[in-house]
């Protein structure tokens, strides 16, 4: 039985509601739980706008010093902290799970995923590069921002139940307690680098170059999209398995990604209906009535940035606003 799994706070419910939309339609047999790092009782919520699947709040999940996580990590280092500790949760509760999966919710899945778990069923582990051809321009993102950000995309990856994926998760989730941070300059970005070490550190692992699996911006100078008979495939034979929409903001639809200037829609019309569908998929799902939330659990930045500095100079936090305001 193969379980998946997203996390957001409620200001990504849309992506997640779509996410598991196209989970339903491809792949029927499949468990979908949001895991939702934020509160749904302390807001005023229309429920008759909630996605229609299992939420599951991250203060059910009993995380170690949870408060401690909450303190030291933003919205985006948050939400990617709390992932092993997920897959944890799922290992030790639910026995009868043989695969569990992690998508980002800004995913849609385009087919039945019969060959991610044929992949499961011979490896422990599965993951995916963000690229797996060198660029060969000038714009951004470049080879180096992928060394910057991670050489993996951990907007997905995937575990069968395994003593060695067991130990992997255990791993994880000690050096997220902490480490789960955004700090290039000393060469971390949230779980990706860690995570680079699976390889290394555990057995059967598979590192997956199928050019059909987390198609988006940072691969596409090597991947053309195209739709035949109604289904979409990769440089014209391969099926599209599941397209990661990073960086796409409703508020912007003509721009591909905010993170990066090589894609746009004028010279790619291929993905222009993927982008439409995808829109179209977050609007009905109730995009503009989400995106504002607030999530409860992250403090303001300026409060986090004292709380940083303040773990370097060990100067009492009273004392170190004291010295931002002036």
């Amino acid at each position: 039985m193969t379980l998946v799994f997203t996390l957001c706070s409620v200001n990504y419910l849309a992506q997640a509601h779509t996410l598991g939309d196209s989970l339903r339609e491809q792949n029927p047999d499949f468990e979908y739980i949001i895991g939702l790092v934020d509160k749904l009782e302390s807001k005023d919520i229309d429920k008759s706008k909630l996605p229609d699947y299992q939420l599951l709040e991250v203060d059910k999940i009993n995380i170690p010093d949870f408060e401690g996580m909450c303190n030291r990590y933003d919205i985006t280092e948050l939400n990617t902290a709390v992932k092993p500790y997920y897959f944890d949760y799922f290992l030790k509760n639910r026995p009868e799970i043989t695969n569990i999966v992690y998508f980002d919710p800004d995913i849609i899945v385009f087919d039945k995923l019969t060959q991610l778990e044929n992949n499961l069923e011979k490896y422990n582990i599965v993951v995916t590069p963000h690229i797996t051809t060198p660029y060969n321009d000038d714009k951004w993102q470049n080879e180096e921002d992928v060394v910057n950000t991670g050489v993996f995309n951990f907007g997905f990856v995937a575990i069968s139940r395994s003593e060695s994926a067991e130990k992997m998760v255990n791993w994880w989730c000690a050096k997220l307690y902490k480490e789960c941070v955004i700090d290039l300059c000393n060469g971390l970005f949230v779980d990706q680098h860690w995570a680079e070490f699976f390889p290394v550190f555990f057995d059967k692992v598979l590192i997956d170059k199928y050019l059909g699996n987390n198609v988006a911006y940072w691969n596409l100078h090597e991947r053309v999209c195209s739709n035949i008979e109604k289904k979409w495939f990769i440089n014209e034979n391969i099926p599209l398995q599941f397209f990661h929409y990073s960086g796409y903001l409703i508020a912007k639809p003509n721009e591909v990604s905010k993170y990066q200037n090589r894609i746009d829609f004028e010279h790619r019309t291929d993905i222009v209906p993927l982008f439409e569908l995808y829109k179209n998929q977050l609007l009905n799902n109730n995009e503009l009535y989400w995106k504002n939330f607030k999530c409860d659990y992250v403090k303001p930045k300026k409060v986090k940035r004292l709380l940083r500095v303040r773990k370097y100079l060990k100067m009492p936090l009273e004392k170190l606003a004291q010295v931002f305001e002036s």
